[in-house]
């Protein structure tokens, strides 16, 4: 599925199963909220963290397709082309850090 067909499905989605998006702010705070839930995941996961008894299994890609579908509802509601956004940031970054990591001796 391209990040194009992503837009279209949500909005679809959107438009015939929950009536209308919600607000900006909602949606940002929802992001929110549901970054926070994925970052719990991780250090359930990958952290020093452990489950307590009778906690459900994070399940990391659902975590994650939970953040990509409201930042995907912010794109649509705001008129964003993410396929556009994302390929102007990636050109951003390959102007702006074509050696900026390859001379950081932090990282060697």
């Amino acid at each position: 599925m391209t990040i194009k067909e992503s837009q279209e499905l949500i909005d679809a989605w959107i438009n015939k199963h929950g009536v209308r998006y919600f607000s900006e702010l909602t949606n940002m705070t929802i992001l929110t909220e549901e970054v926070g839930e994925l970052a719990r995941a991780m250090v359930l996961v990958y952290g020093e963290q452990s489950y307590k008894p009778g906690d459900a299994k994070a399940e990391l890609s659902d975590e994650i397709a939970d953040v990509l579908w409201v930042l995907i509802c912010i794109a649509n509601q705001t008129g964003v082309d993410l396929t556009e956004a994302l390929t102007a940031n990636l050109e951003k970054k390959n102007l702006r850090d074509y050696d900026r990591h390859k001379n950081n001796p932090k990282l060697r």
